[in-house]
């Protein structure tokens, strides 16, 4: 019998509790009719000014980019477009074709730039691909100096572990320019 009157008490002290602090918040409000048309006045100054208080807004969108791939279609139609140029280059065997090459990339233009930059300094596309992106296709990577297991690089060092004698900064700089001109005269 004391167990259940003990367990009454906490019971109705708690409700009471929370009957209390839920009286507060109302009163921390205020009436509805004081204080209600200033500051709904003051909303509609704030949000007429321009400025959003929805945080989606904050973030710039930038659909009439150029280098998007969004813009003009799909990353596959993208890279269709891109596989005969890449070829005729010389980025890309004419047995590839760039949908294959880029399957590991999150970002095309990540992709362009690293063909690009395995053209230039003469390292096998397969390597470089295996230490930017950390994934290790079915393609032989004996030859490569990219361990197994490892996370994926930025290009600067990716080019850097596979030839130190390159400057990699300029390299990647380069690379990256040319991958945006790629994605620039398609029109994507």
């Amino acid at each position: 019998m004391k167990k259940l009157s003990s367990v009454t008490s906490i019971l109705v002290l708690g409700v009471s509790a929370a009957l209390t602090v839920g009286a507060g918040r109302v009163a921390a409000q205020g009436p509805a009719g004081a204080g209600a048309p200033g500051s709904t006045q003051q909303t509609t100054q704030s949000s007429s000014s321009g400025h959003s208080l929805n945080p989606i807004k904050w973030i710039k969108k930038d659909k009439d980019s150029k280098n998007s791939v969004d813009s003009n279609g799909s990353r596959s139609d993208v890279e269709k477009k891109l596989t005969p140029k890449l070829q005729a280059a010389g980025l890309l065997p004419a047995s590839s074709n760039a949908t294959d090459a880029c399957a590991p990339f999150t970002a095309l233009n990540e992709c362009l730039a690293v063909l690009h930059a395995s053209h230039n300094i003469g390292v096998d596309f397969n390597c470089l691909r295996a230490g930017v992106t950390g994934v290790h296709t079915s393609v032989d990577l004996s030859g490569c100096k990219v361990p197994d297991g490892e996370k994926a690089l930025a290009l600067t060092k990716a080019i850097h572990q596979l030839k130190p004698e390159v400057n990699a900064k300029e390299q990647t700089k380069s690379a990256e320019e040319q991958a945006k001109d790629d994605l620039k005269d398609l029109g994507s």
